[in-house]
């Protein structure tokens, strides 16, 4: 059987038996593709440093009849995140970017556009920026999942947050973790959080650039750290589990 050949994500590595390790790769050809790469902790003339997790890399795998993991042949580094000092707040961005990715794609389902979004943020993320990179990452993960709800109006009764009630400026929009969607002031549920309008300007400025146009911009933790919240709720619930990674990116400064 020929080698299959596409660029891929390492995401996550775990040790098989004596020297092999079991690898998920997200592939540009087919998506999330799970396979063992024979020991790979002895050669390095196959595998060197290209198993790290987020190492971009060219894989060389194939199929087995009846097997469920493929076999990874060999994996030529395209780019790597240990090109440059990895600090912890670094480390786990990137831990945060390999477990959406791990969670939210099903095996074996090509997405170009996921591809794409994922390369460019990690290019960003090679700095010291670090929450603007993750901000956008997380918006566009959850759009392009189909889990992004309308920011313009409330999902319960359609008001416009162009405008508040009285007409006297721009309305307040509320979520809660239970339930989908923004809610204007009158419609909020008991121990909803309120998302401001400064974040759904921004959020919707995202929607419509690149993640480089952002490039330059000062962004401390407390900008969007709403929109953040309210993101990582949309995607918790549709994976109806706790992100790992979230818990640890609250610690980091």
């Amino acid at each position: 059987m020929a080698l299959k050949e596409s660029e891929a994500i390492v995401l996550r590595t775990y040790p098989l038996r004596e020297s092999d390790l079991l690898v998920t790769l997200f592939t540009r050809l087919e998506g999330k593709v799970k396979g063992v790469a024979r020991a790979a902790m002895k050669s390095r003339r196959r595998f060197g440093g290209a198993l790290e997790p987020l190492t971009y890399v060219r894989a060389f795998y194939d199929d087995r009849e009846r097997q469920e993991l493929a076999r990874l042949d060999s994996c030529e580094v395209i780019e790597s995140p240990m090109a440059s000092e990895v600090s912890y707040p670094r480390a786990t961005a990137l831990a945060h970017v390999a477990e959406l990715l791990d969670e939210l794609m099903p095996d074996r389902e090509a997405s170009d556009a996921v591809f794409r979004l994922s390369l460019a943020v990690l290019q960003q993320l090679r700095g010291a920026t670090l929450w603007m990179p993750l901000t956008y990452f997380e918006l566009w993960m959850t759009r392009l999942m189909g889990f992004l709800p309308e920011f313009s109006e409330c999902a319960v009764c359609g008001r416009s947050f162009d405008q508040s009630r009285d007409g006297s400026g721009e309305g307040r929009a509320f979520y809660h973790a239970l339930a989908d969607g923004l809610v204007c002031i009158d419609d909020k549920r008991i121990a909803s959080s309120e998302l401001s309008a400064e974040s759904r300007k921004i959020a919707a400025q995202m929607l419509r650039s690149r993640v480089s146009d952002f490039a330059e911009i000062d962004w401390p933790k407390a900008v969007c750290a709403d929109l953040r919240k309210f993101l990582l709720q949309i995607l918790e619930r549709h994976i109806e589990k706790k992100l790992v990674t979230a818990a640890m990116l609250q610690k980091v400064g």
